[in-house]
């Protein structure tokens, strides 16, 4: 079905193109009156171009009394065929079937981008049954089902690696250039491509539920007629229909000359300003699309532009969202910070406990050695765990734990420990043989690129404001990093929304960002709302007027500025059209220009628009940020192109 409208919606424009060509060959002919015919040239142009607006405004007129461009232009066209225009009705109609393919060929290229990924839902899956592999239809596979992925084949659905290692492009999801390496434990998306080594994976999510499935549903909601802008623009076309035949009425009674009458209503054609706003703002949405961002609603561009404040919630928005090892202190000579490491690691090893699977996953990349299985293992709920790890008792939990187990904690320690909670940590006491050895500190790590960006939208003279459920150190140490002024800290989801609707009647409008469920009432209540796609909820998702795919914070200043730039072409766009309909007016008033010229003068203001908005395809403005490296933000031309960069991972070249 979806080959076949494809299919169709293709012809319809070879269609339109070849109709084009004819009329113009027809034109030209007419014009210059080289093959002599037994009637005008031009008229092949009024019947292949005209004869469509003219029942297009029919049927408008009669189903909805809906009063467009196509109308006047309607009227223009038929005035100039009762005086013998025939020349001047076969241009009017060229150029604004010309000015409508423009328009669909600019709209079919802004969405491109993002349409793209209905056409990368999986068909088949290779599903295990024992030993035996069969190849099913995708949307066959249940949720706990074990599928094998070749190299070169389209992961079918949402799931995580049991079994092989590999390399995934996630580019259509991420837009990350290079693969990634995964692994046993890793989870793997729909959509994305297996690069090589097969490997074996159970299903998570499925069906409507998968990665690929929720983004084309965030497509299919994308709509640039929704904005509140697009509508003005109809309105002021009605009455500009009323006021060209009032024009067009006056004239002839002054001057008695109907042709001044006809050249009125064809410069008063008000297609450049019916263009002037869907044009931008489906050009601005495929801009979006090419950094990240699935737009589902046309007026969220225009409403994100008269934002002034930008809330940001902090876990899986600012930070990571999941706790990594910052710091691992021993305070017996005996034992090392690394073999503590070990010992924890090693006792947390068997732990269903979030902080539990945090340590074992932060060992397994930072000290790169083999486990050592306990030979006891005792899970504390709410406290933490015990083990015997190589004939030694471990135990490691909170300071609770510690009390029970009527193990001191020395001053030191103490005095060490605060000084991490204070910064938001999450401390982990670590004894071994019944005495406390040390601990670990957990934290949720700020995005590298988080402190660039929120300085860039300080520079888009939008102020940042952090809303978080964590307490106040936590908040108050991610802000100061950050430098945000404005933080509120433990906030429940009804906070959150009381704080947005207190500045939003402060006149104050608010964007706010998030990613997880107890979002999803703030994202809703704001003026707009931004949820992290990647790692974000479904709900939080759906309640969000824009989605940011690849959760690449450091874009969202582009958003902000191409939202105002955006907002800026629109204006451009109607001063212009108005501008060119009212000297074209007076100009047809006094006869200086007949209704062949007049065409083209006001006709040549539509693909002006057309090209205008055009350009914000491949907008963007261009900022000191630019060389910066993406890993660490430190300037190119500070660090040296040579020198590698110091950001997170180490090893990325400038």
């Amino acid at each position: 079905m979806e080959k076949l409208e494809a299919l169709l919606e293709w012809g319809g424009v070879k269609r339109d193109i070849t109709f084009l060509i004819i009329s113009a060959i027809a034109l030209i002919i007419s014009i210059f009156d080289l093959i002599p015919l037994p009637f005008d040239a031009a008229w092949i142009a009024i019947i292949l171009c005209g004869v469509p607006i003219v029942l297009e405004a029919i049927i408008g007129l009669v189903t909805a009394f809906d009063i467009k461009a196509d109308v006047l232009v309607s009227i223009a066209l038929v005035a100039s065929v009762i005086i013998g225009e025939d020349f001047a009705a076969g241009e009017v109609a060229f150029i604004m079937q010309l000015g409508a393919l423009l328009e669909d060929l600019t709209v079919a290229k802004a969405r491109a981008g993002i349409e793209k990924l209905v056409h990368l839902t999986p068909r088949t899956a290779r599903i295990l049954r024992g030993t035996e592999e069969t190849v099913i239809p995708a949307e066959q596979v249940q949720v706990g089902d074990l599928l094998r992925v070749l190299p070169g084949e389209t992961i079918p659905v949402d799931g995580i690696i049991k079994e092989g290692q590999t390399s995934i492009n996630q580019a259509v999801m991420t837009g990350e250039s290079l693969p990634v390496d995964k692994g046993v434990g890793d989870e793997v998306s729909s959509g994305t491509v297996n690069q090589f080594g097969s490997f074996d994976m159970e299903a998570t999510k499925v069906g409507e539920d998968s990665s690929i499935q929720r983004m084309i549903r965030l497509v299919q909601s994308a709509d640039a007629g929704k904005a509140k802008i697009v509508g003005l623009a109809d309105r002021w076309a009605t009455w500009i229909v009323v006021i060209a035949l009032t024009a067009a009425a006056l004239t002839w009674l002054v001057t008695g000359e109907i042709i001044r009458s006809v050249t009125i209503l064809v410069v008063f054609c008000p297609c450049a300003l019916v263009l002037a706003t869907p044009t931008a703002i489906m050009a601005a949405i495929g801009n979006a699309t090419k950094h990240g961002f699935l737009v589902r609603e046309g007026d969220a561009l225009e409403r994100l532009a008269a934002v002034s404040k930008f809330t940001f919630d902090k876990t899986g928005t600012l930070t990571y969202g999941t706790p990594k090892v910052v710091a691992v202190q021993s305070f017996l000579s005996e034992i090392s910070d690394e073999t503590l490491y070990a010992y924890a690691a090693n006792a947390e090893l068997r732990s269903e406990h979030p902080l539990g699977k945090a340590i074992v996953n932060c060992y397994r990349k930072d000290i790169h050695q083999d486990f050592v299985q306990a030979e006891q293992f005792q899970m504390l709920p709410g406290r933490g765990v015990q083990a015997i790890i190589s004939g030694k008792e471990i135990v490691a939990g909170n300071g609770e734990l510690m009390q029970e187990r009527k193990i001191p904690l020395e001053r030191k320690i103490k005095i060490a420990a605060n000084g991490y909670l204070d910064n938001g940590c999450t401390v982990i006491y670590v004894a071994v043989e019944g005495k406390t050895a040390g601990f670990i500190a957990l934290a949720d790590t700020l995005r590298p690129e988080a402190a660039r960006m929120i300085q860039r939208v300080k520079q888009t003279g939008v102020t940042p404001v952090l809303l978080t459920g964590d307490h106040d150190n936590a908040a108050h140490h991610i802000a100061n990093q950050l430098s945000i002024d404005e933080v509120h800290a433990n906030c429940l989801p009804e906070d959150k929304l009381n704080y947005i609707d207190s500045y939003q009647k402060e006149q104050q409008q608010v964007c706010m960002i998030g990613d997880g469920i107890n979002d999803a009432p703030a994202l809703k209540k704001a003026y707009v709302g931004v949820a992290m796609g990647g790692v974000g909820s479904d709900i939080a998702v759906d309640a969000a007027d824009i989605a940011l795919v690849n959760d690449d914070i450091k874009e969202i200043p582009h958003l902000l500025q191409l939202a105002k730039r955006m907002m800026l072409t629109i204006k451009y766009n109607l001063t212009f059209s108005l501008t060119l309909n009212f000297v074209a007016i007076i100009l047809a008033m006094t006869g200086i220009l007949n209704p062949v010229v007049g065409a083209l003068v006001h006709n040549a203001g539509s693909i002006f628009v057309i090209i205008n908005s055009a350009f914000l395809l491949k907008w963007r403005k261009k900022n000191d940020y630019d060389n910066d490296c993406p890993d660490c933000g430190i300037r190119n031309s500070l660090r040296g192109n040579l020198l590698p960069c110091e950001g997170e991972e180490g090893q990325r070249s400038a």
